[in-house]
């Protein structure tokens, strides 16, 4: 079984956001445009051997390019397979801790997602620490994206540390799921992943044959309980995101966390 623990099943406003442009230049074509049905967000599952993807909806300042009602319906949509993580406007932090509230009690959701780059603010401003106090009373994790940026923002949001650690000191209880590697500070990432027990990483945006070499020999020893494999989707789909996968020499059991095992662990899915 295979868990994606990054994925967005998009809007066609979050396809058409000007955002993406850099990615559309990169990907050649490849990012889907217009509505797209939950059947082909399956469909591309399928083709990569995916069983379940967590989907998150997208806050921005300036627009919701996916609401969390979205993503519920997107989820109530794909018998059992995609499940939900929430986001919210953090500029206003009582209303978010409540959104945070009801994604957990009434949409059913099992983490939420803030991109530090969208908002130009490092997880370790004020705005963000309600939150983290409402996943740790609420027992889900927060994502968020670290290292560089795709799209033309600035990247300093990214890194590691001094953000990624710091939140983790003031609030070491809340489990955090650093996506997007962490390049081009893998080192740091993984620094920060050793150093506290709650802080994890996933691959997403990544293919196999683009993970960092310290990546992959992280993962192959210390680091297996601690990295999740996930795609970016429709960014990046499984079927690519996996190719070359036996070249990471993998263990059968190290395989298995890295592809569900520590996903189904820390988003708590069974």
């Amino acid at each position: 079984m295979i868990i994606d623990a990054w994925a967005q099943h998009p809007t066609a406003r979050h396809l058409a956001d000007p955002i993406f442009a850099s990615l559309r230049r990169w990907t050649k074509g490849a990012i889907p445009e217009g509505e797209v049905p939950v059947t082909a967000t399956l469909a591309a599952m399928d083709q990569g051997g995916v069983a379940r993807s967590l989907i998150s909806a997208w806050v921005a300042p300036r627009n919701v390019m996916i609401s969390n009602d979205e993503v519920a319906h997107f989820v109530a949509e794909s018998d059992g397979r995609l499940v939900g993580v929430g986001s919210l406007d953090i500029s206003k932090p009582m209303a978010a801790v409540r959104e945070v509230r009801r994604c957990v009690s009434e949409l059913g959701f099992k983490a939420i997602r803030v991109l530090p780059w969208l908002w130009e603010l490092p997880p370790t401003d004020r705005r963000y620490y309600p939150l983290y106090a409402a996943c740790v009373d609420l027992g889900i994790p927060f994502c968020t994206q670290v290292g560089h940026t795709g799209p033309m923002r600035p990247s300093e949001t990214g890194r590691p540390i001094p953000y990624i650690d710091q939140v983790a000191l003031d609030f070491p209880e809340l489990v955090i799921v650093c996506g997007h590697i962490g390049y081009p500070w893998t080192t740091e990432m993984i620094a920060v992943a050793d150093k506290h027990p709650n802080v994890f990483i996933d691959t997403s945006a990544y293919s196999v044959r683009r993970y960092p070499g310290e990546l992959v020999e992280y993962l192959r020893g210390r680091g297996r309980t601690k990295v999740l494999f996930g795609t970016n989707y429709p960014m990046m789909t499984a079927s690519r995101a996996l190719e070359q996968l036996d070249d990471l020499g993998l263990d059968d059991d190290t395989r298995a966390l890295f592809l569900s095992g520590n996903a189904d662990r820390v988003f708590g899915l069974t």
